[in-house]
């Protein structure tokens, strides 16, 4: 709470002070909840299930205030789950990757279904670096790539590449409010000329492989935080 909603607080003021050009708040798809069909859009109602989910959609109302009351030229952007190179590695993708290449198991909530869209984070900075330039102010933009797939399919796509078998999968209960599915539209940036440039299985492999070769990037990571 401090960090989103104060924060943000904080940064709209300052920049309303300074008087700044454009102010670009980044959030999440998590605002919106789980959804089981479909994809949600801009206009949608937010439904967050999470404390950490709450305080973005916090955040984010903050923001658009900032335009609404103040004139703050406020744009706000809402991504899915992000993947590349240099992810601090308690997320998914870089914890996975770097137990394996360590030769440690990893843990696969539930049944392994749940749906996430992954983007490429280098597509993510283009999309929100055009959002900057050329979005409508006082308006909100879904980031995503498309890319739905389940934490298994991922879990198993990562063992491929590291040269590891199912044995290193270790099953753990589901976590409460774990939500099931995530999905945005991503047509009004696509309208603003976006497109993405790298695909989930190039783009995996590409992760796996920076990852292979910066152990001197993650391991002290690792080491201070025990994952």
């Amino acid at each position: 709470m401090r960090t989103n909603c104060f924060g943000t607080n904080v940064l709209c003021d300052v920049a309303r002070q300074v008087g700044v050009e454009r102010f670009l708040h980044i959030s999440t798809d998590e605002v919106y909840g789980s959804i089981e069909h479909g994809s949600f859009g801009e206009a949608d109602a937010l439904g967050p299930r999470s404390p950490y989910s709450a305080a973005k959609a916090g955040s984010d109302l903050i923001a658009l205030s900032y335009y609404t009351t103040h004139g703050l030229p406020v744009l706000v952007t809402r991504c899915s789950n992000n993947f590349g190179p240099y992810q601090f590695p308690e997320k998914l993708i870089p914890l996975f990757t770097t137990n394996l290449l360590d030769g440690h198991k990893v843990p696969l909530y539930g049944d392994g279904g749940n749906v996430r869209d992954w983007i490429h984070v280098h597509d993510h900075n283009t999309a929100a670096e055009l959002v900057l330039r050329k979005g409508n102010v006082g308006e909100i933009y879904n980031i995503g790539a498309g890319n739905e797939v389940t934490n298994k399919e991922i879990t198993y796509r990562l063992l491929e590449l590291t040269g590891r078998d199912e044995s290193f999968i270790t099953p753990v209960a589901d976590r409460l409010g774990h939500d099931r599915r995530y999905s945005i539209t991503h047509d009004k940036v696509t309208a603003l000329g976006w497109k993405t440039e790298h695909n989930l299985v190039d783009g995996l492999a590409e992760t796996v492989e920076w990852y292979r070769n910066n152990r001197a990037w993650w391991e002290p990571l690792k080491a201070r935080a025990a994952f």
